[in-house]
């Protein structure tokens, strides 16, 4: 690949970030949407032996290939794809507006916050285990036994979790572990 592939509308793989397009460039650096890791600029210089020419854009069309409706779509679908979207997941109705009590043993001061917050907590340590189970599940040099094996420890994880499933209001966004149907 030369420096002269590396213009707007390109389609290049890079070795750690993937397919991505070049949607900006000029003398010395380069801006590229990737799949795996967003909008990154890079020297041309440095990234040329990282990059493999996919496909060069066509220059005698000068109109859009997609919609608007398409690329919103595309990335809405690439989003969901990375868990980059928090979903609104909705907290139990009777415990709306509710406090946890944490009472130690002793003669010291309880604490309380609101349920909100600790359910909200809860519900990104799930995405977040979600992500990496899909970086698991996507990962290169991982052999397929490892995968298993670290996918084994996620669903325990799941499992240990399933004693917050009291708090979600709908049955879909349940933590499930190995004995559950997911």
């Amino acid at each position: 690949m030369t420096e002269q592939d590396l213009v707007v509308g390109a389609c290049v793989k890079h070795s750690l970030y993937g397919m991505g397009y070049v949607c900006s460039e000029n003398l010395v650096t380069c801006g590229i949407i990737f799949e795996r890791g967003g909008l990154i600029s890079f020297s041309k210089k440095n990234v040329l032996e990282d990059l493999e020419l996919l496909e060069s854009p066509d220059s005698e069309y000068d109109e859009p290939k997609l919609t608007l409706s398409e690329v919103e779509e595309a990335l809405g679908s690439i989003l969901e794809k990375y868990n980059a979207v928090e979903h609104n997941v909705p907290l139990g109705e009777r415990w709306l507006n509710g406090t946890i009590v944490l009472q130690p043993n002793n003669n010291t001061q309880p604490k309380e916050l609101p349920i909100e917050t600790f359910f909200h907590k809860i519900v990104m340590v799930r995405d977040r285990l979600r992500v990496l189970e899909q970086n698991i599940n996507s990962h290169k040099k991982l052999t397929d036994e490892e995968k298993i094996d670290l996918q084994q420890y996620i669903t325990r994880i799941y499992g240990s979790l399933t004693s917050f499933n009291l708090l979600f209001k709908d049955k879909e966004d349940y933590f499930v572990g190995t004995g559950g149907d997911k």
